[in-house]
């Protein structure tokens, strides 16, 4: 067998970088743009990136735009490459939002502790 290397890790990205929430408009659209990221699933893990604890950080601005800050699993995720694109375009599902900016941080690190209660139930990670 041939040793492979690991996928590089993806550079941490600063689109959501100047961006300013509207706490209105926030508070308005917070709850429909959560409920469309549930439909955002790790393609390695059967559950939605949501209760995996993958999503750090969600506003919108004045003008509608949904930022988003997430990370990974792992920095080698085989996903990196189409999960944030997956996030921005099940974000702009979302009646109210004009555009999606999603932004993939590495810090701090994603631990089995952020996931919910639920993602533990269903993966057995008591």
């Amino acid at each position: 067998m041939i040793p492979q290397d690991a996928p590089p890790t993806p550079d941490a990205t600063d689109e959501t970088a100047g961006l300013v929430a509207d706490p209105a408009k926030t508070e308005e659209l917070r709850d429909a743009v959560q409920r469309a990221l549930k439909t955002v699933f790790d393609p390695e893990i059967p559950v939605d990136i949501w209760e995996l604890g993958l999503i750090y950080d969600l506003f919108v601005t004045a003008d509608g735009v949904a930022a988003i800050r997430m990370t990974l699993t792992a920095p080698a995720c085989p996903a990196a490459q189409i999960l944030p694109g997956q996030v921005g375009a099940a974000a702009k599902t979302v009646a109210g939002i004009t555009d999606a900016k999603v932004d993939v941080v590495w810090e701090p690190g994603w631990t089995k502790d952020r996931m919910s209660d639920v993602a533990k139930l269903q993966l057995g990670m008591w």
